[in-house]
């Protein structure tokens, strides 16, 4: 029998790629996607953080249909009226519209219908018995695949009123001169 000796490897170069199949543009994501690295980003709804005042927010799933999925990763989908609402203990997105997909045969999704929110029994307990307790409004913020899952960020939003965006406005205008004048 033969004895093999073990030939220690030199250690691979820092920037050096993890595996012969990975790509740059793999290690490259958004900001706006997360802190995790199996994140996607779809969908992000920009108006809602001007319109509204985020409280809290919570992750959940989405019930969805196969051509609906192909049109998320398509990315042809809107948050832009989209809205939460508890019905019956459970909740729902309501006006999301993701579009048709045009491979799809005559059985495509209705663009605008009612999508049902996967969460905990707990969750909606606690979550969404908030928005209908103190009138708060229950808004997607984004929609991203995580680990090949279409996942929905839902925040706790009460509406701003017109001299609370026109303070956050000059909040922004202001901390962008001191960083300008931080570079300079």
């Amino acid at each position: 029998m033969r004895r093999r000796w073990h030939v220690p490897r030199p250690a691979p170069h820092p920037r050096a790629r993890t595996s012969p199949t990975a790509k740059k543009s793999d290690k490259k994501k958004s900001a706006d996607a997360g802190d995790d690295k199996n994140q996607r980003l779809i969908a992000q709804n920009r108006k809602a953080r001007h319109h509204y005042e985020v409280i809290d927010t919570l992750e959940c799933g989405i019930q969805l249909v196969g051509s609906e999925v192909k049109s998320l990763r398509a990315g042809q989908v809107s948050l832009d009226e989209a809205y939460g609402r508890v019905e019956r203990g459970e909740v729902w997105l309501l006006a999301c519209d993701i579009a048709e997909y045009a491979n799809s045969n005559w059985l495509n999704h209705e663009p605008r219908r009612r999508r049902k929110l996967l969460m905990h029994r707990r969750e909606i307990e606690k979550f969404a018995g908030k928005a209908y307790e103190r009138n708060i409004t229950l808004v997607p913020l984004k929609l991203y695949f995580k680990n090949g899952r279409a996942k929905v960020l839902l925040g706790l939003c009460k509406g701003k009123k017109t001299y609370d965006k026109r303070e956050s406005l000059k909040k922004k205008d202001m901390q962008r001169d001191i960083d300008r004048a931080m570079r300079r």
